[in-house]
């Protein structure tokens, strides 16, 4: 499976070393060294995104970091708790869903994607203080 043209274009145009590679049926985006934001205890980890034969038609569903990220704080993030094996090494399974309507096929795509990881990282870290 290959990805949209849009979605090539977008990851060479974030600067971001990424690999598309194929596993189980998935197309798998590793995204080398993602930057996280502040109250995290790393600074950055491999994201991985897995996404199944119909996409950008069927949304994307859940993401994984390794090493596996936890807040600064020590504090629990709810739904994270989960190893699963992929590509040879462990994930930390983010378990996040997409409402219904969420996703827009011919609309969305990675950078949507990736806009709508970025928001549940920071609402779940503390922001710096000014």
């Amino acid at each position: 499976m290959s990805l949209p043209p849009n979605d090539f274009e977008f990851l060479s145009r974030t600067g971001n070393h990424s690999e598309v590679l194929s596993e189980a049926n998935m197309t798998c985006i590793l995204i080398r060294g993602y930057r996280l934001p502040y109250g995290y205890d790393l600074e950055h980890s491999d994201l991985l995104l897995r996404l199944s034969p119909g996409y950008p038609d069927v949304p994307p569903d859940m993401w994984w970091f390794s090493p596996a990220i936890h807040l600064a704080s020590s504090s629990a993030i709810p739904a994270t708790e989960v190893t699963e094996s992929y590509l040879g090494r462990p994930w930390q399974r983010w378990s996040r869903h997409l409402a219904a309507g969420q996703w827009i096929s011919g609309v969305d795509c990675l950078e949507s994607f990736l806009a709508i990881i970025r928001r549940e990282l920071e609402r779940w870290a503390p922001q710096p203080v000014k």
